[in-house]
């Protein structure tokens, strides 16, 4: 069952937000790049921790096939520098504390945690084309290889 509501296809929503340096990051400073968005509960935790590590070990194979990684979570700025710098992650987290851009991609749901039902961000990737366009969604990713099989999906884009 999917939750989100965006399609393959439609233009990707808009967005602006400060990244761990607290330097504003927007979609359309990319246009001309694959962008890959992807949103994770939070920083620093173990999941949320593969996921950015693999992203970084391939970033520099991402930046030769022409593609930008932008991580996004509800986390402050000074939480991602914290992460950044703990964990030597090379790629932009953009703090969404408004929840904001979470919401405009359709990724702020219900979720349970022991039993518990609270609103959170749900693990989910969008990769968007040169000229903005929504070309896959990843849903209810898991963390081991993901960064690996985005970076393919790429890969194959360019040989088109």
């Amino acid at each position: 069952m999917s939750y989100v509501t965006l399609k393959i296809g439609e233009k990707a929503p808009e967005f602006s937000g400060l990244n761990q340096d607290k330097k504003e990051i927007s979609l359309k400073d990319f246009l001309g790049k694959y962008v890959v968005v992807y949103f994770y509960p939070k920083d620093d935790t173990p999941g949320c921790t593969i996921e950015a590590l693999d992203f970084t070990k391939l970033n520099n194979e991402f930046a030769q096939a022409n593609a930008v990684i932008l991580g996004v979570s509800k986390d402050d700025c000074d939480s991602h520098k914290k992460f950044v710098e703990g964990k030597q992650l090379t790629i932009n987290l953009i703090a969404d504390t408004n929840k904001k851009i979470n919401q405009s991609y359709g990724v702020w749901q219900k979720k349970q945690f022991m039993g518990k039902e609270h609103m959170g961000s749900m693990r989910t990737t969008f990769l968007i084309a040169k000229d903005g366009e929504i070309l896959r969604i990843w849903e209810n990713v898991n963390p081991e290889g993901h960064a690996k099989e985005v970076l393919e999906e790429i890969k194959k884009l360019n040989q088109d």
